[in-house]
């Protein structure tokens, strides 16, 4: 009779990223199905004990009522907008994590990677090329909007910029992390529990991580460019950590640009041009991070695997 691998079995290493659901103690083809309703469940309860005492407080304080009405998120005069934004998405980490131990049982860290857990020193290694070269494409990005006849104002003296600057660096980390947890991390293990081929575990969560974000047609297709590529990088890379570099770096920098008013962090519109130049961007970081991943083979491998 053939037994089921597990994480701790010697077949376990071999298994690709998009696979690793096999491998979790209870590893039923249902039990996915499941995560993602109790998920959403437990999801919905938390944002129920932020938004009831919320709403109450809105009653009495305009700020708070900002928060219900504003339909921006970035503003150096209400920085309490950005929380708003940030703080639903980070809450996904908890929920998801709590949903996948309850009902998939031991091995929640094969959500994150072959090796059961974040491997840190790859996290920071692919963070920082994603943030060399996206501060390349950014400067660029902006010379060429200075040659062309674009009116750049760079503007440091809002009182509010310090305060955002530690916002953006204490919670884009975590609300990058944590939409890579649920779309390549739930999503493609989801989808992989019942495709063998990667492209279905790739390609098929692209559309709802489009759905998620409000943008017009161009800056849309750039949305789908990163879900494919991020998807692409946890696949050959065996783990989230180069694509949550990549949603860092992006995320970070334009929202730390927004703050001297040089990018317009409320911005929902994009051009054939930003797909093509980011489109090339994202490319030329995946494929390097791909090398570093191949030269370091027991990265993909799996075999310093920790169950978690």
């Amino acid at each position: 009779m053939m037994e089921r691998m597990t994480i701790d079995s010697p077949e376990a290493a071999p298994t690709p990223f998009h696979r690793l659901a096999l491998l979790r103690q209870h590893a039923a083809w249902w039990r996915p199905l499941l995560t993602g309703v109790l998920a959403i469940v437990l999801y919905l309860a938390m944002m129920l004990v932020i938004l009831v005492p919320l709403a109450i407080a809105s009653l009495t304080m305009p700020e708070v009522e900002d928060v219900f009405t504003v339909t921006e998120s970035f503003d150096l005069d209400r920085p309490w907008l950005f929380i708003a934004l940030t703080v639903p998405l980070i809450l996904m980490i908890p929920a998801l994590l709590a949903a996948s131990r309850i009902v998939q049982g031991r091995g929640v860290g094969l959500l994150w990677s072959v090796a059961g857990r974040v491997r840190w020193g790859w996290l920071w290694r692919t963070l920082g090329l994603a943030f060399a070269l996206y501060t390349v494409y950014f400067g660029v990005f902006l010379a060429f909007e200075a040659a062309t006849g674009a009116e750049l104002v760079f503007d440091p003296s809002h009182p509010g910029i310090a305060l955002m600057i530690v916002l953006v660096l204490l919670l884009i980390p975590f609300q990058a992390a944590a939409e890579e947890y649920v779309f390549r991390g739930y999503l493609m293990q989801l989808v992989g529990r019942w495709l063998r081929h990667p492209a279905f575990a790739i390609v098929l969560p692209a559309p709802l991580f489009v759905l998620g974000h409000g943008y017009d047609i161009w800056g849309g297709l750039s949305v789908g460019v990163f879900a494919v590529v991020a998807a692409w990088l946890s696949w050959r890379t065996g783990g989230l950590e180069a694509a949550i570099s990549i949603h860092i770096a992006n995320n970070a920098l334009i929202f730390l640009l927004a703050s001297f008013s040089l990018v317009d962090g409320n911005a929902t519109e994009g051009t054939p041009i930003d797909l093509i130049t980011g489109t090339v961007v994202m490319v030329v970081y995946a494929l390097i991070a791909d090398r570093w991943a191949r030269a370091r083979s027991a990265l993909t491998s799996g075999s310093d695997a920790t169950p978690r």
